[in-house]
């Protein structure tokens, strides 16, 4: 069973799909500039619960856009396309500017391995079926022309404002400029008139224009996945516009909820702040290569966060992130060959980095796991034998306060079995004892244990020698010695040995 937070309803939910295989859709990139590692954190997300299904047995149909067209400045249909800003600035046409950071987002995609879905689609190779979507919008009476375009009337769907925004926040004049032909403000473009200089354009029953941005997702989500999809995800700041209005013209369309599942992941903090180009704080993936590091460093850095929590990024936090990758695939390759070999200062300078270096890092944390539960009923085992050895040697004579003595005995073998638990495994965390873990628990809990047994057996024989209530002599203290330290010690030395 598997359960996602979905951020429609605000609350875990069991997963399953509808049909057989998983419909999922994914927002993509707008391709006017490189990728920065803040946006590359979505698609690790989307990567993960690809992932997370396959390995639960689903298959998958997914679908991810690339926004090559209709992405304005604001989010909220304000200021100019994105792909005609970086044109202007290389010189270059919108469709050159598309393509060569289509190819650096698909560069970077499969240096941080990421299993991608099923469908690539820019928004520019399905203007036909974006068209048809807005006629159909407005054949159902829920959006109206005016002299700029076409716009979705968010008054006709009562839905609205359920993924997270507040309609009633957004009213007139809350902007920089109020159109007037809107009849609310937060009125969104489906598709919008373009003048004649506007390098992408195309021809429409309303007039040469380009579509709006939020279309193209249900677009697109429509022609490949169908009236139904079962998860969509994207970032946090998609959640009260784009994603708001991608419900609503979708399931205004199809006259039923279309998506089940939303799924957001939270923003990829700098240094404790936001990511900013004033700040120079804006990092590729390219720039942590060109600073010793790896996309896959980057990758295994993802993990340390739950994707629904802001996660900080800094080259301190990715350098321990890179020697944490490196200790596991090391210690998974020695694994896996056997050439691992115990150090001769081990029994010293090792252990003592156990306790003063707070770097190390234990993943064999599992296989340890169950090498120390067998081993602690093994040692409970015998320590138990031992207890009732030594219960039989003190009843043989006759003191005060006999009964208590049998609690502090079993009692003090507990002390063994903990402190020498904990040992073992700050040893097995240092030196990746996965060769032979028995054979240095063993080892080392003997020795804690003989020291401790001595100590214990010494004490207890002395004392009793000199309880007037006990009245045994030499040769019965020396009996009771015997019978107390041996039965712990024996097991002790021959695992020393």
């Amino acid at each position: 069973m598997i359960k996602f937070y979905n951020s429609l309803t605000r609350r875990k939910e069991e997963f399953s799909p509808l049909q057989e295989e998983v419909k999922m859709y994914s927002c993509g990139p707008t391709v006017y500039s490189y990728p920065h590692i803040g946006n590359m954190r979505a698609y690790l997300f989307m990567d993960n619960i690809r992932r997370t299904l396959k390995y639960n047995g689903y298959k998958i149909d997914g679908v991810m856009n690339i926004t090559d067209v209709g992405h304005l400045t604001s989010d909220a249909d304000e200021g100019e396309d994105k792909m005609l800003v970086a044109s202007q600035k290389e010189n270059k046409s919108p469709y050159e500017i598309a393509k060569f950071y289509t190819d650096i987002f698909m560069r970077d995609v499969k240096e941080l391995n990421i299993d991608l879905p099923e469908h690539i689609v820019p928004a520019t190779s399905v203007i036909e079926d974006i068209i048809s979507f807005v006629q159909g919008l407005l054949d159902k009476g829920y959006a109206y022309i005016t002299s700029k375009g076409v716009y979705f009337d968010i008054s006709k769907f009562g839905g609205y404002g359920q993924l997270g925004n507040d309609i009633n926040s957004k009213k007139a004049g809350a902007r920089i400029e109020v159109d007037g032909e809107k009849r609310h403000p937060a009125d969104f473009a489906l598709w919008i008139k373009a003048p004649k200089e506007h390098i992408m354009q195309w021809a429409s029953p309303w007039g040469m224009g380009y579509p709006g941005w939020h279309i193209e997702c249900s677009t697109i989500g429509k022609k490949y996945l169908g009236e139904y999809i079962d998860i969509h995800t994207g970032g946090v700041d998609h959640k009260t516009i784009h994603h708001e209005n991608e419900i609503a013209q979708s399931d205004c369309l199809e006259g039923h909820k279309v998506v089940r599942f939303w799924m957001h992941l939270e923003f990829l903090q700098i240094d404790g702040g936001k990511m900013s180009k004033s700040l120079h704080n804006v990092f590729t993936i390219e720039d942590l290569k060109n600073n010793g590091f790896t996309a896959e460093d980057f990758r295994f850095f993802y993990f340390n966060a739950h994707y629904s929590k802001q996660q900080n990024f800094t080259y301190d936090s990715l350098l321990s992130a890179h020697n944490s990758l490196k200790n596991f695939k090391n210690a998974v390759k020695e694994h896996k060959n056997g050439s691992f070999s115990l150090p001769k200062e081990w029994m010293f300078t090792n252990y003592v980095k156990v306790f003063t270096d707070f770097r190390y890092k234990d993943y064999y944390y599992f296989e340890m796991l169950f090498n120390s539960l067998w081993m602690l009923v093994l040692r409970v085992s015998v320590n138990v034998m031992s207890s009732a050895f030594l219960a039989y040697a003190v009843s043989r004579y006759r003191f005060p306060g006999k009964e208590l003595i049998y609690v502090l005995v079993i009692f003090a073998n507990t002390i063994p079995i903990v402190g020498s638990g904990a040992a073992s495994y700050k040893l097995l965390s240092a030196f990746k004892m996965i060769d032979n873990p028995l054979l240095i628990w063993l080892a080392w809990a003997g020795g804690f244990d003989f020291a401790f047994i001595v100590f214990y057996g010494a004490f207890k024989g002395i004392s009793m020698s000199y309880s007037e209530s006990a009245k045994i002599d030499g040769a019965g203290n020396f009996r009771i010695l015997f019978k107390i330290i041996f039965p712990q010690a024996f097991p002790c030395i021959i695992a020393i040995a």
